[in-house]
């Protein structure tokens, strides 16, 4: 794996910055496609249903796995 790469999303009207694995960008990005929906928009979703715990790369990170080990 590589190094991880910062990246911007706007969730609900606010910049932040995401740094994830080219590898997890990629996955990210073909899961949205696949969805209909920009990386934003499931950035979004996701960081509204993660865990207070848990950081928006990682639940990115474990929503791609989560999403590749579905049926």
């Amino acid at each position: 794996m590589s190094r991880p790469q910062k990246h911007s999303l706007t969730l609900s009207g606010h910049r932040t910055s995401v740094s994830l694995e080219p590898e997890f960008w990629l996955a990210f990005r073909e899961i949205a496609a696949q969805s209909g929906k920009g990386i934003n928009a499931l950035a979004a979703e996701i960081d509204a249903s993660r865990g207070a715990d848990t950081g928006l790369a990682s639940a990115i990170r474990l929503h791609v796995l989560a999403t590749l080990r579905a049926p």
